[in-house]
């Protein structure tokens, strides 16, 4: 029997409000994507006035202030033919329902987000466009997960991908449970993944080497002058890029478990120890060697 070899993991660097309402440097951002070796680029399009209750805003100043976090509609085009450029699939998180029709000539994927789980409308309103969906499961319990599931695949989606997440800004390592992505996949028939928000690289090789993220999710910024860099849920890219390289190379290292001698290995195996007097090299490279 062979060996199964572990599934490759896309890798998506969520912009969040880290572009500062900033064309150039949400471009900027895609490039450090692409740069750092990631396979989607992702956005968050909301409006605050339709994000949170009219109530809660009133007597909120630091929500309010949140508007200055807002995505500009009209640049979505531009970054979606930026991150095509790059080799990056593009993706977005609706916030409000008409959201989903204003990004469906843009993006590769759509992804809900954990506090929107339990709001079935935009499930099925992402599910109808056809567009690959990615739901998120920070503080979920599998009842919500399975609702949302169901919405989804009833809506015409065959299966979204889970993403286990604990939506704490930093997230503990400890607090992890990253035993959940397995629990994700068998219970739901889904693939599944990681959305990390606790800046540690032995997390994230911990959620594809040892569970299998199939997909990994994780914030990025520029220059740690974004708007949610000071929450330390958010990579740079010169960090990330170590931890994505770092990942691929154990995926590549796992081969086909059939032990043989590696192609850099070739050169050197007439040259171990003679069965019968343990000089090196064999005697039949000896025999060469005496005939030259």
């Amino acid at each position: 029997m062979s060996h199964k070899i572990a599934a490759p993991v896309r890798f998506v660097a969520e912009v969040s409000s880290n572009h500062n309402q900033d064309p150039k440097r949400c471009l900027a951002l895609i490039d450090a994507a692409a740069d750092a070796g990631c396979d989607a680029v992702k956005f968050q399009l909301f409006r605050i006035d339709s994000l949170f209750a009219p109530e809660v805003l009133a007597k909120s100043e630091k929500l309010r202030r949140r508007k200055a976090w807002e995505l500009p509609l009209a640049i979505i085009p531009e970054l979606a033919a930026r991150a095509k450029s790059r080799g990056l699939a593009f993706g977005c998180t609706p916030f409000y329902l008409e959201a989903v029709g204003e990004l469906a000539p843009y993006v590769d994927f759509l992804k809900i987000a954990s506090y929107e789980l339990n709001w079935l409308a935009l499930a099925r309103a992402c599910a109808a466009t056809g567009i690959e969906l990615i739901l998120s499961t920070g503080m979920a319990v599998p009842g919500e997960i399975e609702a949302a599931v169901a919405a989804a695949r009833e809506a015409g989606c065959p299966g979204p991908v889970l993403l286990h997440c604990v939506s704490g800004y930093p997230a503990k390592p400890a607090e992890a449970n990253l035993s959940a992505i397995g629990f994700l996949r068998r219970a739901f028939g889904c693939k599944a993944g990681w959305s990390d928000h606790t800046a540690s690289p032995g997390v994230i090789h911990r959620a594809v080497h040892a569970h299998g993220a199939e997909l990994v999710e994780f914030h990025l910024d520029l220059d740690g002058a974004g708007a949610e860099f000071q929450s330390g849920h958010c990579w740079l890219p010169g960090r990330i890029a170590q931890v994505i390289r770092d990942v691929r190379d154990g995926l590549a290292a796992d081969g086909d478990g059939i032990k043989r001698p590696a192609p850099g290995e070739a050169g050197d195996v007439a040259w171990r120890a003679d069965p019968g007097d343990g000089l090196r090299p064999t005697l039949a490279v000896r025999q060469e060697w005496a005939r030259k």
